[in-house]
C-alpha cells in the first residue's frame, strides 16, 4: 500500500516537472522575435533564435514577424491636380524594428495592417492630389511613390516599423472615363483613316489623271507620226506614180481604171445607172481601151 502511494507521487511529481519543464521552455526560430511578458508586463525582446527560458504561469511569450510583411490596400479614387480621376492600386512593404512599440501601439499584425492602410491612403491621396495625370502614370511616377513613402515612414515610426517601399501597383481610369476615352480614340483613329483614305483616293486620281494625259499625248504623238510616215509614203506612191505615167501612160490608164471598177464595182451592194458605151467601161470591151472602129484618144489620167 505504501508503494502504491509512492509511485502515484513519483507519477505526480514527474508529471509535474514535465509540465514545470515544458512551461519553463520555449523556442525562438529564424524568422520570429519574442517578446517576455512578466504578468502582462514587458520584461524584454529576445531577437537571437535558438532556445531559452521563461518562468512558467509567471511570464508569457508572444512572437513576432521578423521577417518583410505585406500590405496591399483596396483600390481607390484619387482626383489628381488636373481633375482627372484615377483609380490607384497601392502596396506597402514593412518590417517590425521596435518590438515593445509595435506591441504597446498596435498589437498585432492585422490592427497594424488596419492601421497602416488608412495612413497609406492618405499618403497616397495627397501626393497624387498635387500632380497631374501624367506625372502620375509616366513622367514622375518614381518621385512620387518616394514622398508617399517618406509620409507613411514618418507615421509608421510610432508604432515601431519601419517602410521599406511603397508602390503604386496600377494607376488607371475609372471605367467609365476609359470607355469613354476608348471611344473618343475610336472616333479620332476613324477620322485620321478617312483623311488618310482621302489623301490616297486623290492621288489615284491624280496619278490616273496624269497616266490618261499621257496615254492621250503618246497617241496624239503616235497618229501625228504616223499622218507624217503615211504623208511620206502618200507622196512617194504618187512620185512613183507619175513616174509610171510618165513611162506607160497607158498602163498607168489601166491601172487606174481597175481600180476605179473594184472600188465602183462592189459584190453587195452595187447599182449604176450609166450607159455601157460610156468611157468608164472602155476597157470591157478591148484591153487597150479602145473599141474596133473608134479613133485612138489619149488615155485621160
Amino acid at each position: 500500500m505504501r508503494n502504491s502511494a509512492l509511485g502515484l507521487f513519483a507519477l505526480i511529481a514527474l508529471v509535474a516537472v514535465i509540465i514545470l519543464g515544458s512551461g519553463s521552455l520555449y523556442t525562438v526560430h529564424q524568422n520570429q522575435q519574442a517578446l517576455v511578458l512578466r504578468l502582462g508586463e514587458p520584461r524584454g525582446v529576445v531577437t537571437n533564435p535558438g532556445l531559452h527560458f521563461k518562468v512558467p504561469f509567471i511570464e508569457t511569450v508572444l512572437f513576432f514577424d521578423k521577417r518583410i510583411l505585406d500590405l496591399e490596400t483596396d483600390k481607390q479614387e484619387v482626383l489628381a491636380s488636373d481633375n482627372n480621376r484615377i483609380e490607384v492600386d497601392a502596396f506597402l512593404r514593412y518590417r517590425i524594428v521596435d518590438t515593445l512599440r509595435f506591441y504597446q501601439s498596435v498589437n498585432t499584425v492585422q490592427r497594424s495592417n488596419n492601421q497602416l492602410g488608412s495612413i497609406l491612403n492618405s499618403a497616397v491621396r495627397r501626393v497624387l492630389g498635387e500632380a497631374n495625370m501624367v506625372q502620375i502614370v509616366r513622367d514622375n511616377r518614381s518621385n512620387l511613390m518616394a514622398r508617399i513613402r517618406d509620409q507613411v515612414e514618418l507615421e509608421a515610426t510610432k508604432f515601431g516599423v519601419s517602410v521599406i517601399d511603397v508602390r503604386i501597383r496600377r494607376a488607371d481610369l475609372p471605367r467609365q472615363i476609359s470607355e469613354q476615352v476608348f471611344k473618343r480614340m475610336q472616333t479620332e483613329r476613324a477620322r485620321e483613316a478617312a483623311e488618310f483614305r482621302a489623301q490616297g483616293a486623290e492621288q489615284a486620281q491624280r496619278i490616273t489623271a496624269k497616266a490618261d494625259r499621257d496615254v492621250v499625248v503618246l497617241r496624239a504623238d503616235a497618229q501625228r507620226q504616223a499622218d507624217t510616215i503615211r504623208g511620206e509614203g502618200e507622196g512617194t506612191r504618187n512620185q512613183i506614180f507619175a513616174e509610171s505615167f510618165g513611162k506607160d501612160p497607158d498602163f498607168f490608164a489601166f491601172y487606174r481604171s481597175m481600180q476605179a471598177y473594184e472600188a465602183g464595182l462592189k459584190s453587195n451592194d452595187t447599182r449604176l445607172v450609166i450607159s455601157p458605151n460610156s468611157e468608164f467601161f472602155r476597157f470591157f470591151g478591148a484591153p487597150s481601151g479602145i473599141r474596133p472602129g473608134a479613133a485612138a484618144t489619149p488615155a485621160a489620167r
